[in-house]
């Protein structure tokens, strides 16, 4: 009996012994997995304040976490004007070449439009930029179409500024869905002619009646009502006619868009827990913008209303009327185009692009390898 008993605890004792080594031997498994992927921080997450609205533009506000508090990246804009970045002119009219010659990182949007070289091109993609970053490729696409050479006093070589960006969600979703050259100057040019058509009718800008009377006579408002004001006006420039870049440039749509930005652009003032926005225009949800970091999007915020101010002139007419876009709808938009099947690419080494899409919206989200695959930027665009 006795041995029987000490056979039973020596069997007990061994089990026990096997269980805490397996224990051991699986936390030491655990310990030296690599770190997890912060959790994918989704709408249902984001706080949305609004409306705020002028004319027949509806902003709100996205409130949430901000995942890399602290200094942002250079912006591409920051980063040309500062010649630490250059955009590189490849004579491949859908490819380009971006260098960082500085210290600091540089995000890239897409939507981007660079100036100069042989002709306007938008970038295709969002990108991180390293530091002394070498030679790095990026997709582009033509914004000007027919020319193919220097432009007044403009390098030819490389690519002088990046201050504007594609104003509507029909250029973003032919650069950045279709990938269609194609497409792109169709949607240019459909740009241009509802921009001639939505400043006249803004009533704003300084424009003359037409035919243009002597410079003692001009008049400071348009006649909205006249179809000779809308026939002999153009927002075109006579340097380059299919010139987004220089449509964006000119006075008369500059003069109408701070109409719209000098109502708007101080929403986010005190306000540190803002990272994105999304917009509505004649009462219909069209797009919005998300970053992982508030300091980010406070940096891009005025190009980013610039180019959703500018799509409002487009769309704008007098006196129309239209309902109201709630909060609660806009939270709708932003996570029924989260559900849409997803695909994903590698940018670069470092940058993974996803892409979702529904019957109704598409989704944009940039992450970052080197953030352990924490996503940078989100965009939600309804079709």
């Amino acid at each position: 009996m006795m041995r029987q008993t000490w056979i039973r605890m020596l069997a007990l004792l061994a089990i026990a012994f096997n269980l805490s080594c397996a224990a051991s031997t699986q936390a030491q498994r655990e310990s030296s997995k690599p770190d997890k992927p912060p959790e994918q921080f989704t709408a249902s997450n984001y706080t949305v304040t609004g409306p705020y609205s002028h004319k027949n533009l509806t902003v709100f506000l996205l409130h949430g976490k901000d995942e890399k508090p602290g200094q942002a990246p250079l912006t591409l804009q920051e980063a040309m004007e500062q010649k630490k970045v250059i955009v590189h002119e490849t004579g491949d009219v859908n490819n380009l070449a971006i260098e960082n010659v500085s210290d600091d990182e540089v995000y890239v949007q897409s939507g981007d439009i660079v100036k100069g070289g042989q002709q306007d091109r938008v970038l295709a993609m969002d990108l991180i930029v390293p530091s002394k970053s070498g030679k790095m490729p990026i997709n582009s696409f033509c914004v000007e179409q027919g020319r193919w050479s220097g432009r007044g006093e403009e390098a030819v070589a490389m690519f002088g500024s990046s201050q504007k960006s594609l104003n509507s969600k029909e250029l973003k979703i032919a650069a950045k869905h279709s990938a269609s050259q194609q497409e792109v100057w169709d949607k240019v040019a459909k740009s241009q002619e509802k921009l001639k058509v939505g400043v006249v009718a803004a009533d704003v800008a300084s424009i003359p009646a037409t035919p243009p009377p002597a410079p003692a006579q001009q008049t400071s408002a348009i006649r909205a009502d006249s179809n000779a004001a809308v026939a002999g006006f153009s927002v075109a420039s006579a340097v380059s006619r299919s010139s987004l870049q220089l449509t964006l440039e000119n006075k008369f749509v500059k003069e109408t868009a701070d109409d719209y930005l000098g109502k708007l652009s101080p929403i986010i003032e005190g306000r540190n827990d803002v990272i994105g926005y999304a917009f509505a225009i004649n009462g219909q949800m069209n797009s919005a913008d998300v970053y992982s970091s508030h300091a980010l999007f406070k940096k891009l915020w005025p190009k980013l209303l610039e180019s959703s101010a500018t799509e409002a002139i487009g769309e704008y007419e007098k006196d129309k009327k239209y309902e109201s876009v709630t909060a609660d709808a806009v939270k709708s938009f932003l996570s029924e185009a989260e559900r849409g099947k997803a695909s994903e690419k590698d940018v670069t080494a470092r940058v993974t692009a996803v892409k979702r899409e529904t019957d109704k919206n598409l989704f944009f989200e940039t992450r970052d390898r080197k953030q352990k695959g924490g996503w940078v930027h989100r965009n939600y665009i309804a079709k």
